[in-house]
C-alpha cells in the first residue's frame, strides 16, 4: 500500500469517526477532501475487512465496531488499570462534578477516561470525542504550564488561530494566555471559566508518572461543571481534591506508560507542596 493509499485510508476513517447515523459517499468525499472515485474504493476496502459496513437500504456508510474495540483494547494494555479508573471514579463522587482523565500524546492531550458525579438535575455531560483545545481549557493549560513557556506557547498558537467552539471568554491572545499559564504555573492548578465552553468551568491539575523529582507528566485530570456550581468559593476545595487524587495517581501509574510521556522542564507548586 502507497503512502497516499494509507493517508486516504486514515482521511476516510477520520471522516466517518463521531457520527451517529451512517454517511452517504458524497458527505464522506467532502469531509475526508477526496474525489468520490476515490473514497468509493477505499471504502469498498475498509468494507471488505470488516472495518466499515455498508446499510444494506441505505447504502450509506459507517464505522464497524472493529475500532472502538482496538481503542479500548490499547487503553487497557496501555494507559487504564482499573485502580487509575478507579481513583477518577472516587474524585468524581467527592467533588460530586464530571471528572475526566487526559493522557500526553504527542503534541497535544488525548480524553481516554471520565466519571460523572453530579447528581441529578444541572450536569455537564460533553462528548469524549472532543478535542482538548490547549489554550482555552483548564486541561490544556495545566499540561503548558509543565512546560517552557517559548514551548508552551508555541504549542498553543495554533490553537489560538483555528480552533472552534470556545466559549465566550476564551483568550484570543498569547498575551492572555502567558499570564493565565504563569498563574497556573504560581499556584499549581489550572482553570478555564467559561473560556471552552458557555457556561461551564473547570479546573485541572498534572498528573505525574511518580512522585520523584524530575518525574514525567503523563497527563492531567479535571472536574467541571456548570459555571453556577464551579464558583470561586469551591475552588481551593476542588484543588485539593484534584491534587489528592494526581497523587493516587502517581502511586498507581503503570511503568511502561512513563515511555510515552513528556518530561517536565519545571513546575514550581510541586516542589512547595
Amino acid at each position: 500500500m502507497t503512502v497516499a493509499a494509507v493517508e486516504r485510508t486514515l482521511a476516510v476513517v477520520e471522516a466517518l469517526a463521531g457520527h451517529a447515523a451512517p454517511l452517504e459517499l458524497s458527505d464522506v468525499a467532502a469531509r475526508a477532501d477526496l474525489p468520490a472515485s476515490a473514497a468509493h474504493r477505499t471504502l469498498a476496502t475498509l468494507v471488505a475487512c470488516g472495518w466499515v459496513v455498508q446499510d444494506p437500504d441505505s447504502q450509506n456508510y459507517a464505522l464497524s465496531l472493529r475500532m472502538p474495540m482496538l481503542a479500548f483494547r490499547t487503553l487497557d494494555a496501555r494507559f487504564m488499570p482499573d485502580a487509575i479508573q478507579d481513583a477518577l471514579n472516587r474524585l468524581a463522587e467527592t467533588t460530586r462534578e464530571y471528572c475526566r482523565l487526559a493522557l500526553v500524546e504527542a503534541d497535544g492531550l488525548t480524553w481516554v477516561a471520565r466519571a460523572q458525579g453530579a447528581r441529578p438535575g444541572l450536569r455537564y455531560d460533553p462528548d469524549m470525542g472532543g478535542e482538548v483545545v490547549l489554550h482555552a481549557t483548564a486541561n490544556g493549560r495545566a499540561w503548558l504550564s509543565t512546560l517552557p513557556e517559548a514551548e508552551a506557547l508555541a504549542l498553543a498558537t495554533a490553537g489560538l488561530v483555528s480552533a472552534t467552539g470556545t466559549g465566550p471568554h476564551g483568550h484570543d491572545k498569547i498575551a492572555g494566555l502567558r499570564d493565565a499559564l504563569r498563574e497556573t504555573r504560581a499556584r499549581g492548578w489550572a482553570t478555564s471559566i467559561e473560556e471552552a465552553e458557555a457556561g461551564t468551568s473547570a479546573l485541572a491539575v498534572p498528573v505525574f508518572s511518580s512522585e520523584a523529582p524530575g518525574a514525567l507528566v503523563v497527563g492531567t485530570i479535571s472536574v467541571a461543571g456548570p459555571s453556577l456550581r464551579i464558583r470561586p468559593d469551591r475552588f481551593e476545595q476542588l484543588a485539593k481534591a484534584l491534587r489528592d487524587t494526581a497523587t493516587e495517581m502517581a502511586h498507581l501509574w503503570p511503568l511502561h506508560v512513563r515511555q510515552i510521556a513528556r518530561r517536565p522542564k519545571s513546575f514550581p507548586s510541586r516542589a512547595a507542596e
